[in-house]
């Protein structure tokens, strides 16, 4: 299965990347939405593990270009604020999937794209 991640924090794009790829995921870690976009319109990904807030550009455009690029592709929408802390995250995404605080354990985020990544 193939993993996009898109965290602005290296630090914790690599923790992610690191035990998902233990688990025997072909991961990519990119930072940005521009990064995130040409690694969308070039390779496949199964599972997007995106940051709701992004240093460089919009989780949501990234999220958004990936159901048209490829509409197969969910969403795992991450954050340590309060946006969309209602659900409505669900509204705005209609490929998202789950919507988790970024301080998730990585075993639990490796479940989730476990679960989510099964066609």
């Amino acid at each position: 299965m193939d993993v996009l991640i898109v965290e602005s924090r290296a630090e914790l794009g690599t923790v992610w990347s690191r035990h998902l790829e233990r688990q025997g995921y072909a991961v990519t870690h990119v930072e940005s939405q521009d990064a995130a976009v040409d690694h969308l319109a070039q390779h496949k990904a199964d599972i997007i593990v995106l940051d709701l807030v992004l240093d460089q550009g919009s989780a949501l455009a990234v999220a958004d270009f990936a159901s048209f690029r490829q509409p197969d592709a969910r969403v795992i929408f991450v954050t340590d604020t309060t946006f969309f802390s209602d659900g409505s995250i669900f509204n705005h995404s209609s490929n998202a999937c789950a919507f988790v605080p970024a301080g998730t354990p990585p075993e639990d985020l490796a479940a989730m794209v476990e679960h989510y990544g099964v066609s």
